[in-house]
């Protein structure tokens, strides 16, 4: 059963002397040791009948391997061997997974083990087919870390270990050691404060989109990150992982503070002006580009060590000052040359994202240029979007530069089954294999988490396979782990799922497009890349399957992730409803429609999202609240945590970006904004004149901003009966949905 090495990729020589270096870890004694203290949290007394060790030399000096085999003797069930802490604990979890029949998940675990364990027939080994498995998108770190203590962190980084991930960024508290580097420059508080936006939307800030909105941060904040970044690096080190830390990358500057140096003001960013956007990039040239950039990341390493690893992003989402290559690669070795004055073995790990979102500016030559002012096998690129819009293949590999093929998934944190299952399934294999490659690993790096489970365990298992996958199969199998029991029906309703909302083809996007959740208008697009009569079939199903699953914690979770799914189609059926009404000028039609979407539909819908616990709006407002150490932190987090989901900004600058359908948001956000809606539509008929979408803007706004600032506390527990709600939407509302999708698509 030994599983074949596929074919490692061709690298410049300096990158494989470097991954000498950045592959020492933490000693084989202190990687069992953690490796042990994991699986002593998930099992509890049952890991006594696991053995779990590390040794280097598996591995062989290429990629993580693990080894599974059962000893003699009726002690220990299963005896695991990693080449690293973290191999070790994927091969635990390949254990629990294939022959226990268990899962893990953010939604929850499964963890019914049998007993006595089952033993090993035969040795199992396994190589992954590339050096690293990445998790993390800069902007999870606010949309879905910025409330986090550490007992969620911990939760994370077991996952993250089980999962099989050994290259992460860590990136908490590195606004403490900004200040502290500042004060250094001669700043005072008031300079400081101007800059760093509020927890929620860091991420920003530290990729010189953002400065000062929802700021300043409180001291008290420094604080708690810098004593969390400290338990996770040791975490992630610990377990055998490389931890990225953040470096500086040209703009982590405060406006006008420096007024001898070389900067330029860089554009507005979205849809911000320059009260909140326009940061000044400092001339690669000038000499404090290099001052600022080793003193930070000098002072960072003092403070929390090195894995040699480091994260820099100039240009996201931002047009440089100018396309000459020249320019480009002197930024690009300026922002090295930075990194390697605080630590000469530095590796820089790049976004590449900036190459598919501005491909009018990024050329091949602008492409060669950035890339090529860092030696050869000194970078890694993160190619973000490969799933669907992968660079690596009109840059010929990233023009020799080490990659990542990453899947991005979700935007936003985003409610809404989604995924590119075939894409994912076939695009690492590919880019494996593609002419002079030089993929060094596979990524997970979503905006946000804790939604759609299903495509994580997926791309998690390919991480460490040779090949694809047979999919209607593997499904049918995850689902019976998932709930801890073979169910026909749930097998049945996942393989409907992965056939639709899962298997988006050709460039697909995971914005929730849904009426639902955007503000309303009459040009609001309900286009859907799959037959939602599939989703109808496949609630059915799992309701049918209630009865022997209910009490599958993952099962509920499911159950109100696929009702939520119906309704949110249901919602596109009413809308078009209530727009054709009003273009035929049908009062008694638009009045029935309207009346059940806002007095009963969306109810119902937020009625069954307040059942369940990870469906809460007030649970990611007490987490922000959790964090303060007053009542004006409190009031200060809960605003962030409030205008991220909703205005994300002072004025609707990215409205509805990282919407959510939470209960409590869907009937006091949502729906009040329909019901507006619908009332505008209703007054414009009756009185005979036109509806103005900028005259309903303006008065939605007001109820948008409204919300933010309502001040009402919303409940962080649960209340009702999961399997009752999603019964009563189905009996009322599933007949009339299955004709409406069987009519034609959405």
């Amino acid at each position: 059963m030994a599983e074949r090495r596929g074919p490692e990729p061709r690298l410049a020589l300096p990158f494989l002397l470097l991954l000498a270096v950045t592959a020492a870890r933490a000693g084989d004694a202190r990687q069992e040791q953690a490796v042990r203290a994991l699986a002593r949290r998930l099992l509890g007394p049952r890991a006594a009948a696991v053995s779990l060790s590390v040794d280097p030399a598996l591995a062989a000096g290429g990629p993580d391997t693990y080894r599974l085999w059962s000893p003699p003797g009726p002690a220990v069930a299963v005896a695991v061997t990693g080449s690293s802490g973290v191999a070790a604990a994927a091969g635990l979890y390949r254990y629990l997974r294939d022959f226990c029949g268990c899962h893990l998940s953010w939604s929850g675990a499964q963890l019914r083990l049998p007993d006595p364990l089952p033993r090993l027939r035969a040795e199992i080994r396994a190589a992954a087919p590339g050096r690293y498995r990445y998790y993390q998108n800069v902007c999870a770190q606010s949309y879905s870390f910025a409330w986090w203590d550490w007992a969620r962190w911990e939760r994370e980084i077991d996952w993250m270990a089980l999962s099989g991930i050994n290259l992460a960024p860590a990136f908490a508290g590195q606004e403490a050691v900004w200040q502290r580097v500042y004060r250094n420059l001669g700043l005072n508080q008031s300079e400081i404060d101007k800059y760093f936006t509020g927890p929620a939307f860091l991420a920003w800030n530290r990729m010189g989109n953002l400065r000062r909105w929802a700021g300043p941060l409180p001291p008290a904040w420094h604080f708690k990150q810098l004593y969390l970044q400290y338990r996770i690096v040791e975490r992630m080190r610990s377990l055998g992982m490389t931890t990225v830390l953040p470096a500086f990358a040209g703009h982590s500057l405060p406006r006008g503070v420096f007024p001898r140096v070389n900067a330029t003001r860089l554009g507005h960013w979205s849809h911000f002006d320059c009260t909140y956007s326009c940061i000044y990039l400092l001339d690669p040239e000038d000499p404090m580009f290099q001052v600022i950039g080793t003193l930070f990341l000098k002072e960072l390493i003092k403070e929390f060590g090195t894995d040699h690893v480091y994260s820099a992003d100039t240009f996201n989402e931002m047009t440089p000052l100018s396309s000459d290559p020249a320019y480009l690669s002197r930024v690009s070795s300026a922002v090295f040359k930075s990194m390697t004055g605080a630590d000469p073995k530095a590796l820089w790990l790049m976004q590449g994202w900036l190459f598919q979102h501005q491909p009018d500016f990024w050329q091949p030559a602008q492409v060669r240029a950035l890339l090529h002012g860092v030696p050869l096998g000194r970078m890694i690129v993160l190619d973000l979007f490969a799933e669907s819009k992968p660079v690596y293949q009109w840059t010929e590999s990233f023009y020799g530069q080490p990659f990542i093929w990453c899947m991005l998934h979700n935007f936003g944190g985003n409610h809404g089954l989604f995924g590119t299952v075939e894409a994912i399934n076939h695009g690492p294999f590919a880019a494996r294999h593609f002419p002079n490659s030089t993929m060094v690993g596979t990524g997970l790096v979503p905006e946000g988490i804790e939604q759609n489970d299903m495509v994580y365990e997926l791309m998690n298992e390919l991480g460490w396979r040779q090949e694809p996958l047979d999919l209607p199969s593997w499904v049918s199998r995850y689902a019976e782990r998932r709930y801890g029991a073979p169910n026909a029906a749930a097998a049945s309703a996942w393989r409907l799922l992965l056939r639709s909302v899962y298997n988006c083809t050709g460039v697909c996007v995971n914005h929730n497009r849904s009426p639902l959740v955007h503000r309303p208008s009459l040009h609001m697009d309900t286009e859907l890349w799959y037959n939602t009569s599939d989703v109808y079939e496949a609630w059915r199903l799992l309701l049918s399957a209630g009865a022997e699953l209910g009490s599958s914690p993952t099962f509920l979770y499911d159950l109100v992730d696929v009702t939520r799914q119906a309704a949110q189609q249901l919602v596109s059926d009413y809308y078009l409803s209530i727009h054709q009404a009003f273009q035929s000028h049908a009062l008694p039609e638009l009045l029935t429609a309207g009346g059940v979407l806002v007095y009963d539909l969306l109810p119902e819908l937020d009625s069954l999202l307040s059942s369940h616990s990870l469906f809460l709006l007030g649970r990611w407002l007490e987490n922000a609240r959790a964090m303060a150490t007053s009542d004006q932190e409190a009031e200060q987090y809960e605003l962030n945590a409030r205008n991220q989901v909703t205005l994300w900004g002072p004025s609707g600058n990215i409205l509805d970006y990282a919407n959510k359908q939470l209960g409590g948001l869907v009937l006091d956000y949502y729906t009040v904004r329909w019901s507006l809606f619908v009332s505008a539509l209703v007054e414009s008929l009756n009185s005979g004149r036109p509806f103005h979408q900028d005259q309903f803007n303006q008065a939605v706004f007001q109820v948008e901003r409204g919300f933010i600032y309502n001040k009402k506390r919303y409940p962080a527990v649960p209340a009702g009966d999961t399997m009752e709600i999603s019964r009563k939407l189905f009996l009322k509302y599933y007949p009339s949905a299955l004709r409406h999708s069987l009519a034609g698509p959405a």
